[in-house]
C-alpha cells in the first residue's frame, strides 16, 4: 500500500473543461481509511466529523462509504466557534450539548475524525475552569468513554497551510510528505510489530535513561497493542500503560505539546509512587491546571514507542510526533480500555521523548536487558523494526 506520488497526482489544481480534478492521493487515502483503517462493512453507521478544512477528504471518504454499502452521517465543526461558546458556558450547557451528541454516538459503528484547525491555539484563551467544564462534561463522555470504547475509529489530520507552517515546509512540499506517510505499508509494519509485542507482554520492569530522563515503572500483566493504521493515520506505535502506581523518578519530553491551544516546552515531570509530584514547563501553571483535571490526571494511563519510520522530527502534532522513529510516549491521565490499568481521566495527553541522536539520545532497558539505544533497537529479533529494514 505503500504510495509514491506523481505528478499525475498530484493534480488538484489543473482543470480540464473547467471542472477541478479530485487529487488521486485523497481518494486513494480514503480508500485505507475505509477499507483498512475501519474495515467499514455493509449497512454498518459510519460518522465523519470534520473539524475546520478537510472537506475535500470527507467527499471522497463519503463516497468509499456509499461503494462499501455502508451509512454515512457528516457533521462540520470549527474551532472558533467552539472557542467562543467555551467562553461563559455552564455545566448545564455542556451536559445538554453531550447528552444528544452521546446519543448520536451510540449509534454510530464507525467514527472518522478529520482534523484541519487553521490555527493550533485558537483553544488557547479559553479560561481554563471552561475547559475543565467541556472535557469533563463532552469530552469524556462522548469521546473517550463511548466512541474509543464503542466503535471502530480512526482520527487523522488534513495538509493544510497550518500544518505546513508548524512543520516549516512549504505546503506543496508538506502535502507530499503528508500522503507518502499515511499511506505507508502498514500491513507490512504491522508483521514488524509482532516481537515487540512479544517481548512487551513478558516484561516487567522497564527503565528509561536520558538527558533530563531516568524513570521506571512496572508493565507486569497490562495488554500490550500495536497500532497499525487501524487508529490513527499515521500510525505507527506499540502501547500498554504502566502499572498506576509503579512509576518512579523523573521525565523530561523534548517534543514541544500543543494542548487545549497551549504549546508547552521541556515539560519536566517527576513521579513518586505513580503520581505526578511535580510539574514544570514554560507555561507551569496552566501544566499543573491540566494535571489537577481531576484525580487520575497526574498518574500515567499510556506508555508506548514511536516506530513510523518516515517520521523524524517533531511539527506541534501530536498524531505525528507520537509516531516519531525512536521517540516514546508517555500519557497522563485516562486508559485505554485495551490496555487497562485502572486509571481514569477526562484528559488523555501524550507526552513525546525523541531518543536518537540528534535529540540527547538515551536507553530502554526491560527488566534489565538493553532494548534500544539512541532511537535503534539492538537486540536481535527487534532490529526488523529499524528503518532500514522496514522499506
Amino acid at each position: 500500500m505503500t504510495f509514491n506520488s506523481t505528478k499525475m497526482e498530484k493534480n488538484r489544481n489543473n482543470l480540464i473543461g473547467g471542472m477541478v480534478l479530485v487529487d488521486l492521493r485523497l481518494t486513494r487515502l480514503a480508500k485505507i481509511l475505509v477499507d483498512y483503517s475501519v474495515d467499514l462493512k455493509k449497512g454498518e453507521h459510519i460518522l465523519i466529523e470534520v473539524t475546520g478544512d478537510g472537506k475535500t477528504l470527507a467527499k471522497e471518504v463519503i463516497k468509499q462509504v456509499y461503494r462499501k454499502q455502508g451509512i454515512p452521517f457528516l457533521t462540520l465543526k470549527d474551532y472558533s466557534l467552539l472557542r467562543e461558546l467555551l467562553k461563559e458556558c455552564s455545566v448545564q450547557q455542556i451536559k445538554s450539548m453531550a447528552s444528544y451528541e452521546l446519543k448520536r454516538m451510540k449509534e454510530m459503528d464507525v467514527y472518522i475524525g478529520i482534523r484541519g484547525a487553521q490555527n493550533i491555539s485558537e483553544l488557547g484563551d479559553v479560561p481554563a475552569e471552561k475547559m475543565k467544564i467541556y472535557m469533563e462534561h463532552f469530552t469524556k463522555p462522548v469521546h473517550s468513554e463511548e466512541r474509543v470504547s464503542n466503535t471502530k475509529w480512526c482520527v487523522l489530520r488534513f495538509p493544510n497551510h497550518s500544518m505546513a507552517q508548524l512543520a516549516n515546509m512549504s505546503t506543496e512540499a508538506f502535502e507530499d510528505f503528508y500522503f507518502k506517510v499515511c499511506s505507508f505499508d502498514y500491513s507490512m509494519m504491522s508483521r514488524a510489530m509482532d516481537p515487540l509485542v512479544e517481548l512487551m507482554e513478558k516484561t516487567n520492569m522497564v527503565h528509561i535513561k536520558g538527558k533530563g530522563t531516568d524513570i521506571t515503572f512496572s508493565i507486569k500483566d497490562v495488554p500490550v497493542i500495536k497500532c497499525d493504521g487501524r487508529f490513527n493515520i499515521p500510525d505507527g506505535e506499540v502501547f500498554t500503560a504502566p502499572v498506576r502506581d509503579s512509576v518512579n523518578g523523573y521525565v523530561t519530553f523534548n517534543t514541544p505539546a500543543v494542548y487545549q491551544g497551549v504549546t508547552y516546552e521541556n515539560i519536566r515531570l517527576e513521579f513518586k509512587d505513580g503520581k505526578v509530584i511535580d510539574a514544570r514547563a514554560n507555561e507551569e501553571e496552566k501544566l499543573n491546571q491540566v494535571l489537577d483535571t481531576d484525580e487520575g490526571s497526574r498518574f500515567l494511563g499510556e506508555f508506548a514507542l514511536g516506530l513510523h519510520p518516515l517520521i523524524k522530527k517533531p511539527m506541534k502534532d501530536t498524531l505525528f510526533d507520537e509516531k516519531i522513529f525512536g521517540s516514546f510516549h508517555l500519557t497522563p491521565g485516562s486508559c485505554y480500555d485495551d490496555a487497562p490499568n485502572g486509571n481514569k481521566s477526562a484528559i488523555h495527553w501524550d507526552l513525546v521523548c525523541i531518543q536518537t541522536p540528534e535529540y540527547g539520545g538515551g536507553e530502554i532497558y526491560f527488566d534489565g536487558v538493553l532494548v534500544r539505544k539512541d532511537g535503534l533497537f539492538v537486540v536481535d529479533e527487534l532490529k526488523g523494526l529499524n528503518p532500514e529494514n522496514l522499506f
